[in-house]
């Protein structure tokens, strides 16, 4: 430790450098603090005001940061953070907040020793990847065919969210919608695109359901009275418009007399009613009619003709969903009339209008080939009684959705509870002493910072938190390597006998992640600012 005092001082003209690093940090700890609060199955949630005084509750970490209005470009980098882990794992995006801010406070007191910031950040590598090692000795391998492993694991991050009484409902949906989408043989990724989540408010979360088949949430256009149930349907999605060709947008038509406006009005019928023939002539019965911005995509007129041709119409359907709907129905979006064959329609067994009681209806597709549904695509539909709940609902499913996402991707389990983030710092703290020097004192630090997360998960549940670590750290130590913290039992119990399981993935890239954030932040020493 000869070289602690001098060679790795830092210089003492560098007082900028250290003023800047301590600003960044302070303004990133800051906001791990502001989060670090809703850590856990115990933890608070918040609530969101944007400026135009609408109201969002979560203690999602990602929804949380997202939303913040941060100034301080530092604070941006947490926010940017939780929202990478968000898009590799799907959770943990609070904990990884909170690791980070751990990671920070112990740079903060290796750097008041003087020791030099490029030192911190290759000690803080080599801890990050002996990390990554201690969680692939203590995980489980996963088989995607075992439900119940990937239901615990669902449950799991179900239980710290707003909705996690109706867990028990919503792991289920979960679970069951991934396995549809994906041969869980071959298998290496889940596409959440195929797996669509429909709200729809009224009722309560025990509503919600996965749905066999297609679900939208528009209506059925009933103006003219046309049919609102078709039984061996054949469905054409159609990208032109309903209604009767219009001028370019400097024309304009005058019409002086009765005669030219009767002929006009009579060569629009007869437009519209060429259009409706030719659909009908294919056997067309349900026609799903993409959003119009220009002009308007059907008109009373035509509606009426599709009556009168029994046709159903479902009017509005959002570009977004079109691809969607394309895959999960079968058929080819029709972008002319020319193109409107027979063959480019899909079969189906029943398409009708649900109604939802008061709050307006949905439409179902049911019925599908089965050819159609292996190509992998199904529906959520979504209930709750406010819009609040109703958008937390949908968070939270997608973050079910996303830890199984996790479990396909890295076909491995680890214990929840803290139980991993203390493994990992005790067994780096015993490597730290077989390596010597600096790097012996660095990795030892990061080691102390991983506590963090036992400690603020203790102090959520309002439980005694240096009690608790204390007892989980000589549960560690004596080699019990699954025992975690038990929010709901107070105590040190084993979170595998407990079911409280999460994948592997999510702990690997919060350690990963959090790390080269904190690498990032540690290598800055002046901001400039471009006017």
């Amino acid at each position: 430790m000869a070289g602690y005092g001098q060679g790795s001082r830092q210089k003492a003209n560098d007082e900028k450098g250290h003023d800047i690093r301590s600003t960044n940090i302070l303004a990133a700890r800051a906001v791990a603090d502001a989060v670090r609060t809703s850590l856990g199955p115990k933890g608070m949630d918040k609530m969101i005001q944007d400026a135009k005084g609408e109201v969002i509750i979560s203690n999602d970490g990602a929804t949380i940061l997202a939303q913040m209005k941060l100034m301080h470009p530092t604070a941006k980098m947490m926010a940017e953070l939780s929202k990478a882990q968000d898009v590799e794992a799907g959770d943990g995006t609070t904990s990884v907040v909170v690791i980070a801010g751990g990671l920070l406070g112990a740079a903060e007191k290796l750097l008041a020793k003087g020791i030099h910031p490029q030192t911190i950040t290759e000690a803080f590598l080599m801890a990050a990847e002996k990390a990554e090692e201690v969680l692939a000795e203590m995980s489980i391998p996963v088989d995607l065919g075992d439900r119940d492993q990937l239901l615990q694991a669902a449950m799991t991050s179900l239980n710290s969210k707003v909705v996690s009484q109706n867990a028990d409902i919503l792991a289920p949906i979960a679970v069951d919608a991934v396995l549809k989408v994906i041969d869980p043989l071959t298998a290496t990724n889940v596409d959440l695109n195929d797996i669509k989540i429909v709200k729809k408010i009224g009722g309560t979360t025990d509503d919600c359901e996965l749905v066999d088949g297609l679900v939208l949430s528009q209506r059925i256009a009933k103006a003219a009275g046309g049919p609102r149930r078709v039984e061996n349907a054949k469905v054409g999605l159609i990208q032109f418009c309903l209604s009767a060709p219009k001028t370019d947008m400097e024309s304009n038509i005058q019409v002086r007399d009765y005669s030219s406006m009767d002929r006009l009005l009579r060569e629009e019928r007869t437009i519209v009613a060429k259009i409706v023939k030719q659909i009908a002539k294919t056997g067309c019965n349900v026609l799903l009619v993409q959003k119009s911005i220009l002009r308007d995509a059907t008109t009373d007129l035509s509606l009426d003709f599709c009556a009168k041709a029994k046709i159903l119409v479902v009017r509005d359907i959002e570009r977004d969903d079109i691809e969607f709907i394309s895959k999960m129905l079968g058929l080819e979006p029709i972008a002319s009339l020319d193109h409107f064959t027979a063959e480019k329609l899909a079969p189906v067994g029943l398409v009708c209008e649900d109604f939802m009681g008061g709050e307006g209806s949905i439409i179902r597709f049911t019925g599908l080939k089965p050819s159609h549904i292996t190509g992998g695509c199904c529906s959520i539909l979504v209930r709750a009684s406010n819009v609040l709940l109703l958008d937390e609902t949908e968070r939270s499913i997608h973050d079910a959705l996303c830890v199984v996402r996790s479990l396909v991707k890295k076909k491995a389990l680890i214990p929840g509870g803290a139980a991993p983030e203390m493994e990992m710092s005790c067994k780096l703290a015993q490597w730290a002493r077989t390596i010597g020097g600096i790097n012996a004192v660095c990795i030892e630090t990061y080691a102390e910072a991983l506590e963090l997360v036992p400690y603020t998960l203790a102090e959520n549940a309002g439980m005694q938190p240096v009690e608790i670590v204390t007892q989980l750290r000589a549960a560690h130590m004596k080699g019990e390597k699954y025992a975690g913290i038990n929010v709901k039992k107070g105590s040190i119990t084993d979170m595998y006998a407990e079911k409280v399981v999460q994948p592997l993935l999510v702990s690997v890239s919060s350690i990963k992640m959090a790390t080269e954030t904190v690498r990032m932040i540690l290598k800055i020493d002046d901001i400039v600012i471009c006017r």
